[in-house]
C-alpha cells in the first residue's frame, strides 16, 4: 500500500479565515473566505482541498477528494518504480586474513558491486591487534586498490573509523 500525505484538510476540517483559491477548471478565483469557497465547492459538487497550508495564505483547489487522492497515490507509485533499491553489503575483514581469504572477500566485493550494490568493509581488531593498527591500514588500502575499477569510495577515509562504504560505478551495468 502507497501512503499518501496523511494530514490533507478538506472542505470544513479548513480552519483558517482566508483561502486561496484555484477553481476546478484550474483558474485562480482569488483570496476568499472557507465559507465563500465551500458554497462554490458546493455548487460544483467537488471538495474543497487544501494543497499549500504552509502558503500565505493557504492555498485550497476544487476538485474531487477521491480523484486527488487516486492521483497522488498514482504519482507515488511511479516514484517509487523508479527509485532504485541498493542494498549494503557487508565485508568483514581482519588484519592478520589469509591472502586465499582475502582474494575469497575480493571476488565477493566485486559480485556485489557488478550487481550494483554498495559494499561496507569492516575492519576489525581483536585484543592486542588494537597495537597494530598499521596492519589494519595495509588490508584496508589494499583491498580498496583491489577494488579500484569496480567501485569508488563514498567518502574521504578517516582512520578513526573501521569501516568505509564503497559505491558501484555508474559504469558497471548489469
Amino acid at each position: 500500500m502507497v501512503k499518501i500525505k496523511k494530514f490533507i484538510r478538506v472542505n470544513e476540517r479548513i480552519r483558517v479565515p482566508e483561502v486561496r483559491v484555484i477553481g476546478p477548471d484550474g483558474g485562480q478565483l482569488g483570496v476568499l473566505s472557507v465559507q465563500k469557497a465551500m458554497e462554490i465547492a458546493d455548487q460544483n459538487e467537488l471538495d474543497l482541498v487544501e494543497v499549500a497550508p504552509q502558503a500565505s495564505p493557504p492555498v485550497c483547489r476544487i476538485i474531487d477528494f477521491s480523484k486527488f487522492k487516486y492521483d497522488q497515490e498514482k504519482k507515488e507509485r511511479e516514484a517509487k518504480k523508479h527509485h532504485k533499491h541498493g542494498k549494503v553489503k557487508e565485508i568483514r575483514l581482519k588484519p592478520n586474513i589469509n591472502e586465499h581469504d582475502y582474494q575469497t572477500k575480493v571476488k565477493q566485493a566485486i559480485s556485489f558491486l557488478e550487481r550494483r550494490d554498495k559494499v561496507k568493509i569492516n575492519l576489525f581488531f581483536k585484543g592486542r591487534q588494537m597495537e597494530h593498527m598499521d596492519l589494519g591500514r595495509k588490508v584496508l588500502d589494499k583491498f580498496i586498490v583491489d577494488l579500484q575499477g569496480q567501485g569508488r569510495l563514498k567518502k574521504n577515509r578517516l582512520w578513526k573509523e573501521e569501516s568505509f562504504l564503497l559505491l558501484p560505478l555508474q559504469n558497471n551495468k548489469i
